[in-house]
C-alpha cells in the first residue's frame, strides 16, 4: 500500500524531542581578548582551547564550550547598528540562586552595568552587555513544581521586578569538591 501525503503522519505537526537542547554560541567579536577577560575573567567560564589570537572556546564543567569566540570575519569590527536583525542575547543558566547572586556580585564589582533584572516566574534573570554589545542573559530555573500556570494549567511566565537585595542577600554558593577525572 502506497503512503498518501494526506495520511495522518504528515499532518501532524513535528515536535522536537525533548532531549533537544541548545549546545552552545559563537560569537563573532572585535577584540578576542577584551572577550576573554570578559566571559573568562569576570563569568568565570574556563578556556578550554585557544586558537592563537583569533578564537577561543571557553566552558563551564569540562563541555568542549559553551561559547565560542572568534575574530575571523569580525576583528576591531563594531557592533551591528540599532534595529538590525541579528542576536537578541545568549543566555547562560546557573544552577542554583546562589550561585547566579555570585556572578551578579562578580558583574558588579566589574562596574558592568545591567541593562535589566527581571523575575519571569519560572526563572530570575539578570540582562547586561558584553564588550562587543551582544546581549547577554545570566538566570537561574526555579523548580518546574514552583513555574507559574493559568487557571487551564498552561505556563504562564511573567516580568516583575526582580528584588536585586534579596539576591545579593544569597550566601555564596558551596564549593564542591573535585572528585579528578571521570577516566580515574
Amino acid at each position: 500500500m502506497t503512503s498518501s501525503p494526506n495520511n495522518d503522519q504528515s499532518t501532524k505537526p513535528y515536535v522536537a524531542h525533548p532531549g533537544v537542547r541548545i549546545g552552545h554560541v559563537h560569537l563573532k567579536v572585535a577584540n578576542l581578548e577584551r572577550s576573554i577577560q570578559f566571559y573568562s575573567g569576570i563569568l568565570g567560564l574556563q578556556i578550554m582551547q585557544r586558537m592563537g589570537d583569533s578564537a577561543a572556546f571557553l566552558s563551564a564543567g569540562g563541555y568542549h564550550h559553551h561559547i565560542g569566540l572568534n575574530t575571523w570575519e569580525s576583528l576591531g569590527g563594531d557592533p551591528p547598528p540599532s534595529g538590525a536583525t541579528g542576536l537578541y542575547h545568549s543566555a547562560i543558566v546557573y544552577p542554583t540562586r546562589p550561585a547566579l547572586a555570585e556572578v551578579l556580585r562578580r558583574v558588579l564589582a566589574a562596574k558592568i552595568p545591567l541593562e535589566g533584572a527581571a523575575d519571569h516566574g519560572v526563572s530570575e534573570a539578570i540582562y547586561l552587555r558584553d564588550p562587543d554589545d551582544n546581549g547577554v542573559e545570566l538566570y537561574w530555573d526555579r523548580p518546574r513544581d514552583f513555574w507559574p500556570h493559568d487557571v487551564k494549567g498552561n505556563l504562564a511566565m511573567y516580568t516583575r521586578r526582580l528584588d536585586l537585595e534579596s539576591l545579593l542577600s544569597e550566601p555564596p554558593p558551596v564549593a564542591v569538591p573535585s572528585t579528578g577525572p571521570l577516566d580515574l
